[in-house]
């Protein structure tokens, strides 16, 4: 088994966005509007994509959205590896903070990565959100 992460164009992200994250929405609702302006990771194992997400720098600030794993690989580690490889590309390139929408229900996932929860909450399609932070300390 090969398994590697590798730089994918926005498009490619879609699929999993739309099958993982909003399967009952169209596929234009998973579209970010500045997609091509982020920089775009899948986890390949044997050339099948099997995580994504995509990343959003701007003013030292990095945002990172839409992660999501094939629903049949949920819970093998891709996506931890998918995100540890986020946070040190970010920190190469100078970012004060790394920060994302985090689910509620996938909060403890986020704070296993040094992550901390803010006061900033919101509902979207009634699911509830809380935006989640990690300073870069040099």
């Amino acid at each position: 088994m090969t398994e590697n992460i590798r730089l994918i164009p926005a498009k490619d992200t879609y699929p999993l966005r739309h099958d993982v994250m909003w399967p009952n929405m169209p596929i234009n609702y998973i579209m970010l509007p500045n997609d091509e302006q982020g920089t775009h990771f899948g986890l390949f194992v044997n050339d099948a994509l099997i995580s994504v997400v995509s990343l959003f720098i701007e003013n030292n600030e990095a945002q990172f959205r839409k992660l999501a794993t094939a629903n049949k690989e949920q819970g093998k580690g891709y996506g931890s590896r998918l995100l540890s490889h986020l946070i040190a590309y970010a920190v190469g390139e100078k970012v004060d903070k790394i920060w994302c929408n985090a689910r509620a229900d996938k909060k403890e996932f986020y704070a296993r990565f040094g992550f901390i929860t803010t006061n900033t909450v919101f509902t979207k399609h009634k699911i509830d959100y809380v935006v989640m932070e990690k300073m870069i300390i040099r």
